[in-house]
């Protein structure tokens, strides 16, 4: 763990812990509210999660790239790399969304890791090339813009009337763009949109921008109590500038990612975040730390395999359903006790997610314990 920040990988592991947790309940009838995303507008504790997730790169990206051009490594070729690195994890994504089925022809082409792969390409040469308050306009400029997009041009809905700033399902500019370009390889739910289309992409990278402004801070030689207070400072101005533009601007929707959703959870990353960094890295108390780090460690051993252990995940969702046996999937099969546990169908849906969590807790510690880091 030497070098490491701490209090980075928990917040990494409690990203990827809660992502497992809402993507695989036992059934879907039977979800508890906040473990479902928002319907449209307005956001659940659901929609903290993929945000968290762009944060945390951003975070990264400078960690570990601004310093090694700072020390005289060839720029040109770190933002190649990253961008490879981008190319890898987009790769990752569509092979994903080829199982079960390997159809090219109905393949869904966006997805998390399609676009987390694109937020890297399109952050690398502003992380290696910017500074800080550079890399802050050029996350101010991709929000201007995409709000022209979205409230400005009159654009035909899936119905095929035309309408202008029209922020409803498949007739705004981001589904138009998506219809044009990706026709046939959508969402495979509704067809007509994607919550991971091409514009909206666009605010995702200043999603990305806020952790590597976050990361740029972490850097300073400010006192570690001095970064966690503005930590916080800076998580509560971004909820109220995300409740300004949520009224003003475009409502708060992870599906349109809009500048208020933008804001909104870039602060509930930085609050989340710096309470990480407070309990686990920055507190004066030796000891204190020291027991904080002992009830986090499921959370960090999470952490340091996130990529992978949300591919394996997914992987491993994918063949329960798909499996057959006696004609019924393999997680009705392993679901089965659950559900006739006797329990409310809701609190057994939540189990079944839950021990799958558990599930991956032990295969990231069984990584840990050998020194396992697989990275892309």
């Amino acid at each position: 763990m030497k070098g490491r920040l701490l209090s980075l990988d928990a917040f990494r592991g409690f990203t990827i812990a809660a992502m497992l947790l809402v993507n695989n309940p036992g059934d879907w009838g039977h979800v508890y509210q906040p473990l479902l995303h928002a319907d449209w507008h307005g956001w659940t504790f659901t929609d903290w999660i993929f945000p968290f997730f762009v944060f945390i790169s951003g975070i990264s990206m400078t960690m570990s790239l601004s310093r090694r051009a700072q020390l005289g490594d060839d720029r040109l070729k770190l933002m190649l790399t990253t961008m490879k690195r981008g190319l890898i994890i987009i790769g990752i994504g569509l092979v994903l969304n080829l199982i079960p089925s390997f159809n090219l022809d109905t393949l869904r082409w966006p997805g998390v890791l399609q676009r987390l792969g694109l937020c890297t390409i399109l952050c690398a040469p502003l992380v290696v090339f910017l500074n800080w308050r550079q890399q802050a306009w050029a996350g101010v400029l991709i929000l201007a813009v995409f709000s022209a997009l979205m409230l400005w041009v009159s654009v035909p809905g899936a119905d095929g009337i035309v309408r202008t700033g029209s922020l409803l399902a498949a007739q705004d500019t981001a589904s138009y763009i998506d219809r044009l370009l990706m026709d046939g390889h959508l969402w495979a739910k509704v067809k007509t949109w994607d919550p991971e289309g091409l514009l909206t992409t666009l605010p995702a990278v200043a999603s990305q921008i806020a952790g590597l402004l976050v990361g740029h801070w972490l850097a300073t030689d400010r006192t570690r109590l001095e970064k966690t207070v503005w930590l916080f400072i800076a998580g509560l101005a971004c909820l109220w500038v995300g409740e300004v533009l949520h009224a003003w601007n475009m409502p708060i929707n992870k599906n349109l990612w809009t500048p208020a959703y933008v804001f909104a959870m870039a602060g509930w990353a930085c609050l989340v975040f710096g309470v990480c960094h407070w309990l686990l890295d920055a507190q004066p108390s030796e000891a204190a730390r020291e027991a904080c780090a002992r009830w986090a460690a499921p959370l960090v051993a999470y952490g340091m395999n996130a990529l992978f252990l949300f591919v394996l995940s997914g992987l491993v969702a994918k063949l329960l359903g798909f499996i057959q046996i006696n004609g019924q999937s393999l997680k009705a099969l392993v679901y089965a006790p659950l559900r006739d546990s006797g329990l409310a169908p809701i609190n057994a849906s939540l189990l079944f997610a839950v021990g799958f969590v558990l599930t991956f807790w032990g295969v990231a510690v069984f990584m840990q314990k050998r020194q396992w880091f697989i990275k892309v």
